[in-house]
């Protein structure tokens, strides 16, 4: 599947991996990567010890993805050292980054929100962008994908390919993202519930008997790790008896040392019930944990079966070829 993205990293499949802090390691950034698509580590908040370590796991080439507000000059000078093969910067202005990724000649991915972020992420450079919508797992802001999607395909003209992002877990979402002029799809959710993915068991156990009913976007998950996010942003999860329980007392949860152990002991055991899986709204259409090659190879071969179907719904006549 030929796109630019493909083009730009030489990839078989147009298919990014969401750099999920914690859960995007080394081994599942390298499924990714030799199943032919990106894979990135999930840098997060700039751990460069953890970073290191997973760097090390990696057999095949790699990139890394950073939470930008959390990100500083030593660390993303340490990350651009493992020589990745792009870095990612998502939830902040990028500017302060880009010259140094771009001395380096690393190519720099800038996951954005809204087209204002895109337009900032332009300006500094950025060789492909994500345009992640609301529906995603973990943090995002509130537009939907589709629109936003086009519309910062509109902005971009051609100049550096599109990522579609949020709500994406199958081939149908990837032929999806093709349509609406992206060059390509990044997956959080379906590659979290990867066998490879740094997740316990019981967290994705929870996640697979759910629908994309079953989430809920708030702040409860960073108030159990004293983590103050930027105004604008939520974290989506499975709604859990922990979110229940703490509904719109985050203030609360952040002051009680107890509760933020249990939550955190919890997310390490996999009791999902007392913690809060980080999925977004297409955790409905995951029901197996599989390894990232089998992920890949299933959207791949489900995108171009849609695909296939979409072009025997034109017939010869009649057919406005301009209305796509």
């Amino acid at each position: 599947m030929r796109t630019p993205l493909s083009d730009l990293f030489g990839l078989d499949a147009p298919v990014v991996l969401a750099p999920m802090a914690g859960v995007a390691g080394g081994a599942l950034a390298a499924a990714v990567s030799r199943a032919g698509g990106l894979g990135l580590v999930g840098g997060g908040y700039g751990d460069a010890d953890w970073l290191d370590a997973q760097m090390a796991l990696a057999d095949a080439p790699v990139g890394i993805g950073f939470i930008t507000w959390a990100l500083n000059a030593d660390t993303l000078a340490q990350s651009l050292a493992h020589g990745p093969r792009a870095l990612m910067l998502s939830f902040g202005d990028p500017m302060p980054f880009a010259p140094a990724i771009r001395d380096a000649g690393v190519p720099l991915i800038c996951q954005v929100q809204t087209v204002a972020h895109a337009a900032r992420a332009l300006d500094a450079g950025a060789a492909a962008l994500v345009a992640q919508g609301g529906e995603a797992g973990g943090h995002g802001a509130s537009r939907g994908t589709f629109s936003l999607v086009a519309e910062i395909v509109d902005l971009a003209a051609g100049r550096v390919p599109v990522v579609a992002a949020g709500g994406i877990a199958d081939g149908r979402g990837l032929a999806a993202a093709l349509m609406l002029g992206a060059s390509g799809a990044m997956l959080g959710s379906r590659f979290w519930a990867a066998r490879e993915a740094l997740v316990a068991d019981g967290l994705v156990d929870a996640a697979l008997s759910a629908t994309g009913d079953a989430t809920v976007k708030g702040a409860l998950p960073d108030a159990a790790r004293g983590l103050a996010w930027p105004d604008g942003y939520a974290i989506r999860t499975l709604s859990t008896a922990f979110t229940d329980r703490w509904d719109g007392r985050a203030d609360l949860l952040r002051g009680d040392d107890a509760a933020r152990a249990d939550w955190a002991r919890a997310m390490a055991d996999g009791d999902a019930a007392r913690a809060t899986p980080v999925v977004g709204e297409a955790v409905g259409l995951i029901h197996a944990r599989l390894p990232a090659a089998r992920i890949m190879g299933d959207l791949v071969s489900q995108a171009r079966g849609c695909l296939a179907r979409g072009a025997g719904l034109l017939s010869h006549e009649g057919a406005d070829a301009a209305a796509c």
